[in-house]
């Protein structure tokens, strides 16, 4: 593991930086014409994983990056054969392919064992993600199209089709679903995360060909790509082959593409919205939900901190914000919702319940206060926040957790760091951290301070008040039939 490793003539070596707890290097190198960036995690690992990753910032919920994503996996330059992945997954020796959207980037990564199953894959993902044929049949097939209910009957009516809408039909089928996305677009008024980056199926349809790859040309540029790699394939090797495969081809591109900070709220936002509900009797059908919006997911002491914080008022049944949440007789449980959502740049915290009347929302919220202001006021054990500390610990220390290969891991772990150009290496470096950590909880107002600096002196909260609405579905069916 070189302090100053090989790196092909198209790349600059920026650092390489050791984490012992890992026994593994980071090397950073930056591609100089495109300015795409490379993090080789340097290890004697047999397994060897890769990923490209770019920032996709929708400015619309008509599920443009989720129906790229699909789209992309449909055929390349070099392979324009049907669904070339599902191919490789057949015939490759790989450990792990796939690819993923998330609300701010598209990943795509994969593992194998075999150097040469490692190339091969290698050479399809890079034609696949930077040469795409993007056919216009694709993007019907998984995005959206016109057909009659009955293929061969002309005289049938007409139905929309395609493979992200119906994945997101179903999944805002769910109440859960609709939760989330109605807190999110409140707590983010002016931010990407204000739209569902999947797609809602009612903007789904109004997504052109022409967005899409306009989308493509945007987002999917080497100026706006992160490169990792893991393993003990040497960085010059992976470099040797992303220039002569991908960047030769390309220039800089003059696109920025960021995620914006939220304008922050100065005073708590109170809503009510209705939720498709198919039940006959909606009585004690409500969800009441409260958000607050808290710091960057790029330092780990204040992700660590925000985890610590969540798992002490919510972790178990003897949680103090759990506890008063399932012992309330305004509500039938705590909300699925509870926790902490890290995977956006600045976080957010949720709490409150389900089985819930509408007229019953303020007293929930000062519940929850009131619970909150109790922590404040009385503080945790020290063995609490021990546990609670040690837990997050091990999570961060699993290896092949969640079915995912422990390179894939790492690299997930320290991306959100990369997407919003910041150091991925203060991501993966815990000891450092832990160590300080366990220095501070041992103050009895640290987790008061907490309490206090996230949540009750925070202004940047809303309170959500979702309740059913059984007529919402014939509604929403009448306005698509009528398009």
């Amino acid at each position: 593991m070189s302090n100053n490793p090989s790196h092909h003539e198209s790349f600059t070596f920026i650092r390489s930086h050791h984490i012992p707890n890992l026994d593994l290097s980071v090397q950073e190198f930056n591609h100089i014409k495109t300015g795409a960036v490379h993090y080789h995690l340097d290890v004697k690992h047999l397994e060897n994983v890769f990923l490209v990753a770019f920032r996709t910032v929708p400015t619309d919920s008509t599920g443009v990056a989720h129906i790229l994503e699909h789209t992309t996996l449909c055929g390349s330059e070099k392979y324009p054969v049907r669904d070339p992945f599902f191919l490789m997954i057949r015939r490759s020796l790989n450990t792990f392919m796939n690819a993923f959207t998330a609300s701010d980037y598209t990943a795509y990564p994969f593992a194998s064992e075999n150097k040469q199953d490692f190339n091969n894959l290698l050479d399809i993902y890079l034609d696949a993600v930077f040469f795409p044929l993007l056919d216009p049949m694709d993007f019907a097939q998984e995005g959206h199209r016109i057909e009659f209910e009955v293929p061969d009957d002309p005289t049938s009516k007409l139905i929309y089709k395609g493979i992200v809408y119906n994945e997101m039909k179903g999944d805002q089928s769910s109440a859960v679903s609709q939760l989330y996305e109605a807190i999110k677009a409140e707590l983010f008024p002016t931010s990407t995360y204000h739209h569902n980056s999947g797609g809602d199926p009612e903007e789904i349809i109004g997504l052109s060909y022409e967005d899409l790859t306009k989308f493509h040309r945007t987002h999917y540029h080497p100026t706006n790509a992160i490169f990792m790699t893991f393993g003990d394939i040497p960085a010059v090797a992976h470099q040797t082959n992303f220039e002569q495969k991908a960047l030769k081809k390309f220039s800089a591109s003059a696109d920025h593409v960021e995620v914006l900070a939220e304008i922050s709220l100065t005073e708590t936002s109170r809503v009510e919205q209705p939720y498709a509900s198919s039940e006959g009797d909606t009585s004690k059908q409500c969800h009441v939900v409260m958000g607050w919006k808290l710091g960057p997911n790029t330092d780990l002491e204040a992700l660590i901190k925000c985890n610590l914080l969540s798992d002490v008022l919510l972790d178990t049944s003897a949680s103090p914000l759990r506890l008063a949440l399932e012992n309330t007789p305004l509500a039938a449980a705590p909300s699925p919702l509870c926790g902490l959502e890290e995977t956006n740049f600045e976080m957010s915290f949720f709490c409150g319940v389900e089985g819930t009347e509408r007229e019953d929302a303020d007293k929930i919220e000062e519940l929850i206060l009131n619970s909150l202001v109790s922590v404040a006021s009385d503080g945790v054990s020290v063995d609490r926040i021990e546990a609670c500390l040690h837990q997050i610990e091990l999570s961060h220390r699993e290896i092949g957790g969640d079915g995912y290969p422990y390179g894939l891991q790492l690299m997930f772990s320290c991306l959100a760091a990369t997407i919003h150009r910041s150091d991925p290496i203060g991501l993966l470096d815990l000891d450092p951290v832990l160590t300080k950590l366990r220095s501070e909880i041992s103050n009895p107002d640290f987790i008061p301070d907490l309490v206090r600096s996230c949540l009750l002196e925070n202004p940047h909260r809303v309170r959500l008040t979702l309740y059913p609405d059984s007529e919402l579905v014939t509604q929403r069916d009448a306005a698509t039939e009528q398009k």
